[in-house]
């Protein structure tokens, strides 16, 4: 029977997760702000996103987020992994 390691699962989705939202960091810190709210608007399918966007954040809360979306990111893979292990045994 194949099963996927909910540990291996969990910190590698997790892992993402972070770098994504360290990624995202980054282009708000470097890029313009006109050009920042084209990027993010383009991803969201034209939705508007500048009315909810923060330009002052504080260092600690882009840290604190980063732990957080990392922390939801493992849990998101592990329930995946499990999921696929349990149906994956009533599969035979």
């Amino acid at each position: 029977m194949h099963t996927i390691s909910i540990r291996r699962l969990g910190l590698a989705l997790g892992t993402a997760c972070g770098v994504f939202y360290l990624g995202c960091v980054l282009v708000m810190l470097t890029a313009p702000k006109d050009a920042v709210v084209r990027f993010f608007n383009s991803i969201m399918h034209g939705w508007n996103v500048e009315p909810i966007m923060r330009w002052d954040m504080p260092w600690w809360e882009a840290v604190l987020g980063t732990i957080e979306i990392t922390i939801l990111g493992w849990l998101f893979g592990a329930l995946v992994a499990a999921v696929y292990n349990l149906s994956a045994g009533r599969g035979r």
